[in-house]
């Protein structure tokens, strides 16, 4: 395994610091005043599991390991009292998440959806859903004339999953919409 020196570290590198994964956020390199100092590098990394930040400082000449983490394929199965279910699309094992794990990002799962999933140590850890999915509208308000002038042109509507989104007039229930993971925000028809 290739070590990685303190003084090639970047941004979006990930670490391993007593055996746990970090990837950096941010760097800086400190050249001392003084003769024969070692320089500092100053780094802000976030933890992979838990997803805290913390600001560490190191020497130039500190080795760091390649965590074994990776990022593969997987399919949203389903969920029940157990908590939601994925295969992995290489390898085709199923893996469940708790609804704790999961968190709001449950909101963007339905059924086929493909995502990435991080794995450590060959166990799955977390989720990164794509940017946008695409979900049915199921209820929704009717616009009303003169709701333009009314300052914002959208109203509410619920989607497949559960989730409450803004919408603008003139999307009907059954129309699919495209839905920022990020935000939260409709992007438009799909």
């Amino acid at each position: 395994m290739a070590l990685i020196g303190a003084n090639e570290l970047k941004r979006k590198l990930l670490i391993g610091i007593e055996g746990q994964p970090y990837v950096v956020l941010d760097v800086f390199f400190a050249s001392p005043t003084a003769r024969g100092a070692a320089t500092m590098v100053r780094t802000k990394l976030r933890h992979l599991l838990t997803g805290a930040v913390m600001e560490k400082n190191f020497r130039s000449s500190e080795k760091f390991e390649e965590p074994d983490v990776e990022l593969v394929p997987a399919s949203f199965l389903y969920s029940d009292g157990d908590g939601s279910h994925f295969m992995d699309e290489k390898s085709y094992e199923q893996f469940a998440f708790s609804a704790d794990e999961i968190g709001d990002d449950r909101n963007y799962l339905k059924e086929g959806l493909s995502l990435q999933v991080l794995k450590f140590n060959g166990q799955p850890v977390s989720l990164q859903l794509p940017q946008y999915v695409e979900l049915a509208v199921v209820s929704t308000e009717l616009g009303q004339r003169g709701d333009t002038a009314a300052g914002g042109a959208s109203k509410q509507a619920t989607v497949e999953t559960g989730l409450v989104v803004r919408v603008p007039l003139f999307i009907k229930e059954g129309e699919i919409v495209r839905v920022n993971t990020q935000t939260g925000e409709v992007a438009g028809r799909a």
